[in-house]
Parts: structure tokens; sequence; C-alpha cells
């Protein structure tokens, strides 16, 4: 994929992923870290990457770029001889399934039905804003062969992970997968730890949508449980607490000057968001993320109607 923002490439310094094939690998080392029960988290470039690990093999959450496939394998290895038996995609985004193709010939990977039709496709991902950059049709051997519409269930290593969809969030085909036994979820990009997240508008995501997915997972998920985010450090139930009382307000700040007839060049001016401006960051900056809001509750592109794909 090619960036064609400059705030994109930004994020490749700032938030540890990036979106283009531009970015050197050559340096990036998997760390690997036990999060709970059987399952683990890897880091290295794009998303975090979840593995349930166990007699019956490994499930993998995600699979960052096709670069670093070898090395993922290599941190693996590092924890059991046991095969890759199948894989999760999060949602579309290449920082998530950049290694897809080279998984997939040691196992099937599953996703959202929508997960599946963008990957074909390929076309304009971004927040109907400044931050923005195409994503070409990814190759048949990348595409997930496994997919679903609301939700799935791998009965493996003893746990029943669950991939639950939540619609409309970070984009329209995000899931949560939940590692009951284990007491781990890994939120995907629906919740990050960066500072103001990436809300892929283009692509069918949505503030409501992000809000309303998350508040319905703290809700079911058990007061101690572990979360991997899809970007940032484990965290717990109260940094998800933090973080989604920072979108409501954002959401109704926003939502307040649309009610005074207020243009998204007025917000700016104003700086409608600057009592949150601790969350501004290089990738999603106080500017990106009004943008991101003012074109989600608008259905709008910066003054122009949004057509999604």
């Amino acid at each position: 994929m090619r960036t064609t923002s400059r705030i994109a490439i930004l994020a490749c310094l700032s938030a540890g992923f990036c979106f283009g094939q531009d970015q050197d690998f050559t340096k990036v080392q998997i760390k690997v870290i036990k999060v709970g029960g059987s399952v683990y988290m890897l880091e290295g470039a794009g998303g975090n990457i979840g593995a349930s690990v166990g007699e019956d093999g490994i499930v993998v959450v995600d699979d960052q770029y096709a670069p670093l496939a070898d090395r993922i394998q290599a941190a693996l290895k590092g924890i059991t001889d046991k095969p890759v038996r199948f894989i999760i995609n999060t949602h579309y985004h290449f920082d998530h399934t950049g290694g897809n193709e080279l998984f997939q010939k040691q196992a099937p990977i599953i996703a959202q039905d929508n997960v599946r039709k963008r990957l074909e496709e390929g076309g304009r991902a971004g927040n109907g804003g400044s931050v923005k950059f195409d994503t070409k049709p990814q190759p048949k051997g990348a595409l997930p062969i496994i997919t679903f519409d609301h939700d799935v269930t791998v009965h493996l290593n003893g746990e029943d992970i669950r991939a639950l969809h939540f619609p409309a969030g970070h984009t329209d085909g995000d899931s949560v997968i939940y590692f009951p036994k284990s007491n781990v979820v890994h939120m995907g990009d629906d919740f990050v730890t960066y500072g103001f997240p990436f809300i892929d508008v283009d692509s069918g995501g949505s503030i409501d949508g992000m809000i309303d997915g998350v508040e319905k997972a703290i809700a079911q998920l058990p007061a101690d449980v572990k979360i991997i985010p899809g970007h940032g450090p484990v965290s717990n139930l109260d940094d998800v607490r933090t973080y989604v009382k920072m979108l409501k307000e954002t959401r109704a700040a926003v939502e307040d000057s649309l009610k005074q007839n207020m243009t998204l060049a007025q917000m700016k001016e104003k700086k409608i968001l600057d009592p949150w401006k601790k969350y501004s960051g290089e990738f999603i900056s106080e500017d990106a993320f009004l943008e991101t809001l003012y074109n989600s509750l608008t259905g709008q592109k910066n003054g122009k109607f949004i057509k999604h794909n």
C-alpha cells in the first residue's frame, strides 16, 4: 500500500505502526509477553498479535506485516513446537493483516465478512479528512477463507475462543476476540493506547459504533480481565473506561457545536477539543480527531457527503 498522507507516515514513528510498504523492518524485533492463562501478546511493528498456545496448537490473532512473518513464526516457536491452527483477523488494515498470505499457507484465516470484502476489493481508508491512505486488492491467498456475520467460536486448547463482531466501530469489519478460560480479550483497534484513535470513516467506521461496541464489551467482561489493545501495552478495564469517557466527551463537544451551527473550520479555530489535547499525537492530532468526529456525526467528508465502499 502507498501512504497518501504525511500524517500516516508519521504514524510509523509515533504509534509504532505504518500502513505503507516503505517501512524498514530490518531492525524490528518481536517481543513476547505472557498475558494470562495460555494467551501471549507479541509486539513488533503494526498491531499487537495475540496467541492462544496449548496442546492443540496455536490460534493467532492478527499477523502484522509480511516481512515480519519469519520472525513472528520464530517467536511462536520459542513458546511451543505446536503448529499454528487458525489465524483470526480483527479487521482489514494492513498493519494487522499483512502476513495473511504467508500464514495462510499454514492454517486457515477467520474474519468477519467485511474484512474479506475490503481485502479483496481494496479502496480508500481514512477519516474523511486529512488522514487517508489507499489499499490495494490483496491476492487470493491473503483472503480469509472462513468468514462470519455476527460471531464465531473456535474450540481449541480448552478455550471457547469467541470472535464477536463490533459493527461500524474502527471499521465495518471489527471483531474482538475473547479467551474466557485465560480471562483475556483482544480488542483490535477499537481500543488503543496511543491517544485519539483512528476511526476509518471511509471504511464504515463511526464514533457511535466504537462507543457502543466498547461499552457493550465492558458490560460483559469480567472486572479483572486483561486486555490486549490494538496498539499499546496490556491494559485493564479501568483503562478502557477512561478511553470511552474521552470518546463520549469529545463526541458531545462536537455535537454541541453542531447544534450551534458551527462549521468544521470554526470548531478548529475555537479549538473545541483543547480540553483533551493530551490525547493529541502525530498520527491523530487534535484537528485530525475533530475531523473524524465531524465527518462521522454529519456523514460528510469535511463538507462533502461520504460515499462508503
